[in-house]
């Protein structure tokens, strides 16, 4: 019998293979699953783009980008009631910037106005 020829050896080595090979498929399925789910949510975010770049004016666009940037929660609840209001049939035309800085004002009238007084 030569070195390496061992029959049990090779038998538990066969297993293991076929127990490697195994989990690779269940990740590859894994895997698959989270590419398909990440597909879906591209395709909803560019639907969603698509629907305020019909809906937003380039200006008030700019607006809601900048206000994205430094609040990305109030840009979200912005972007679906817009969305919504398209839905509803409720806007006509094109969301300009003053329209959309009337919107920002009703969602956020909290803010407090600071004042600096020099003496």
């Amino acid at each position: 019998m030569a070195y390496g020829e061992d029959p049990e050896l090779n038998e538990l080595r066969r297993r293991r293979v076929r127990q490697i090979q195994d989990l690779q498929g269940a990740e590859s399925s894994n895997a698959g699953a989270y590419a398909a789910q990440e597909a879906e949510m591209q395709r909803r975010d560019a639907e969603r783009a698509e629907i305020l770049r019909r809906i937003l004016s380039p200006e008030a666009r700019e607006r809601l980008g900048r206000i994205r940037l430094a609040k990305p929660d109030v840009a979200a609840s912005v972007e679906q009631q817009l969305i919504q209001l398209a839905a509803s049939g409720r806007i006509q035309r094109q969301v300009d910037d003053a329209t959309l800085r009337a919107l920002l004002e009703r969602i956020a009238p909290d803010r407090r106005e600071i004042r600096i007084t020099r003496r």
